[in-house]
């Protein structure tokens, strides 16, 4: 067997690739431009707001991917500026909405955190999708949640909104894969990102403890994390560059738990 090809030189395995990342200026997002952009790719980041201090040589574009709106400058930018897509992340998401139970959660509730969670996707997929048929090729990757399967409850409608998104991202890779397009989901458990740790300091001021105390407090409500530690913004980035690239070429239709050992369930 010919291994030539996966003893490449993996610091430019994304020479010559376009990829838009969503929500690229912050946590997991960011690692992910990072890890493209250091590899070859010419990355486009989007954010609601212009970071200070994004990676010489990668675009940004502005704007809210959670309105119809938004999204459509997104995609009429990135098809101008950069005349097609190879890679498309959509990793934007969250929760924002009441932790205060079912019964506190309105329509509207429901509607933002889907529209910031499916919707978003949806709609990127749906306008990129055609020029990657033409192309004959293309990969999309979708951040998911481990809470999709271990639903939170205070974050219940992106619970359903990250559950719904796995069932949509494997429909499309079926659709799709005879045009030499595939299609995953990544699924990040605890991750100790920048919002991450200020949940923490809060959590930690709150209880009047240490942010060690609180961290850790924090695994345990999860049921705890078999590697005793948060994943790294980078590691989880690692898994979505490899999904990215050509040494997953056979590989769509799939959904990749990152999670420390966190779900047992199999």
């Amino acid at each position: 067997m010919d291994n030539s090809y996966f003893l490449t030189d993996m610091s430019q395995e994304f020479a010559g690739q376009r990829a838009l990342v969503t929500g690229g200026t912050k946590g997991i997002g960011k690692a992910i431009v990072q890890r493209l952009h250091a590899a070859g790719a010419e990355v486009i980041a989007t954010a609601r707001s212009h970071p200070d201090d994004l990676p010489e040589g990668v675009h940004f574009i502005q704007g809210d991917v959670s309105s119809p709106a938004g999204t459509d400058k997104l995609i009429r930018e990135t098809l101008e500026g950069a005349g097609g897509l190879d890679i498309l992340i959509n990793n934007v998401g969250g929760s924002s909405t009441s932790t205060a139970g079912a019964l506190a959660l309105t329509d509207e509730d429901w509607l933002a955190t889907f529209n910031a969670n499916l919707f978003s996707s949806v709609r990127l997929d749906r306008g990129f999708l055609p020029h990657m048929v033409k192309q004959q090729g293309g990969v999309i990757v979708h951040i998911s949640s481990i809470q999709r399967r271990l639903p939170g409850n205070m974050t219940m409608p992106y619970s359903a909104a990250k559950a719904a998104l796995v069932n949509y991202s494997k429909n499309l890779a079926t659709q799709f894969g005879p045009d030499g397009i595939r299609i995953n989901a990544l699924a990040p458990g605890f991750t100790e990102t920048e919002a991450a740790e200020r949940l923490i300091e809060r959590m930690a001021e709150n209880a009047g403890t240490d942010y060690p105390t609180a961290r850790q407090q924090l695994m345990d409500a999860l049921g705890g994390i078999p590697l005793g530690r948060p994943a790294r913004p980078e590691e989880v980035a690692e898994l979505a560059a490899f999904l990215a690239s050509g040494r997953s070429s056979y590989i769509t239709g799939c959904e990749y738990a990152i999670d420390g050992g966190t779900i047992r369930t199999v």
